[in-house]
């Protein structure tokens, strides 16, 4: 199969714009994607810094190359890759190996964040606490407040998350098939600054998982291939599964979900704004109620509510 811009045999194909891509084009393609997204997403960005939340998977580690290649003639600029110890044993102690040499490698700042520390536990003892509780539901509350905790501790002026396109389309179809509209609103990437929150973007949002699966490989970045043991209960399983199924039979499905996203948030936006996010009484972190979802979990992990900080 012959690549569509050159004579050259292609790598990929992609159904969604029915074409084929040698491996220069196609890596050119991604490049250009997420150019365009950093541009779009964090406009007349000359000066501060930026984190990226690294966790040492193919996703992140794309993100953290292509946001240096994005800024690198830019010396105004500083970036900082965020990484969170949850405490996941046999899994994330291979990831931030793979994270740190990824940072060595480009000459990024490494801060590690670990939940151990923040939280006084971890991912692994809550789960043999909680049996009954889906570990995901509360490690990917835990996980965003310290990435939130660890840019804020860089004075990081945006947030970088490494969510691909199909990971942002089925979040978009999870939040609409529970209704979640508010939720659906405060997905990445942030329009409106929030106080307390670190604005985050999302610049691999117009690349599908595979493509760049494929784009970590051509260029030989260091990630780590393991899958979280928590992970297989997971309720994103279900959506991932539908989501290729739509897109199998009707390409673009993961991109009209996207759109769908966009003019949500615009009308939501227009007509009640963003709305300045409550603080939680326990923590002092940006929440939506009394209590924040992560201190919410903590409170029944461990039978109290965490005092608040006196900086809080």
């Amino acid at each position: 199969m012959q690549c569509s811009s050159c004579d050259v045999p292609a790598v990929i194909d992609q159904p969604y714009r029915g074409t084929h891509l040698c491996a220069d084009h196609f890596a050119g393609s991604v490049e250009e994607r997420v150019r365009r997204e950093v541009h779009a997403q964090l406009p007349r960005f000359g000066h501060g810094t930026v984190a990226v939340a690294l966790s040492g998977g193919k996703d992140s580690a794309v993100a953290l190359a292509l946001v240096h290649r994005y800024f690198r003639r830019r010396p105004t600029v500083r970036l900082v890759a965020v990484s969170v110890d949850e405490g996941i044993a046999g899994y994330r102690p291979k990831t931030l190996e793979a994270a740190r040499r990824l940072t060595e490698s480009l000459g990024v700042d490494h801060h590690v964040v670990h939940a151990s520390a923040e939280l006084g536990t971890t991912t692994d003892r809550t789960a043999r606490d909680l049996p009954s509780t889906v570990p995901c539901s509360f490690c990917g509350v835990w996980r965003r407040q310290l990435l939130n905790r660890g840019a804020r501790a860089v004075g990081a002026d945006a947030l970088v998350l490494g969510f691909n396109l199909d990971d942002l389309a089925q979040t978009v179809l999870m939040n609409l098939v529970r209704g979640d509209l508010d939720r659906l609103v405060r997905m990445a990437p942030h329009r409106v600054r929030q106080p307390g929150l670190v604005p985050r973007i999302a610049p691999l949002a117009g690349v599908p998982e595979r493509e760049v699966f494929l784009y970590a490989r051509l260029r030989g970045l260091p990630f780590d291939h393991g899958e979280c043991p928590h992970a297989t209960r997971a309720a994103r399983n279900l959506f991932r599964d539908i989501v290729w199924q739509l897109e199998e039979a009707q390409p673009g499905t993961r991109q009209s979900l996207l759109r769908t996203h966009q003019r949500l948030v615009t009308r939501w936006l227009e007509d009640d704004g963003a709305g300045a996010p409550n603080r939680c009484r326990a923590c002092g972190e940006p929440a939506s109620s009394d209590l924040c979802r992560a201190c919410e979990y903590l409170q029944v992990a461990r039978g109290a509510v965490p005092s608040a900080p006196e900086t809080a």
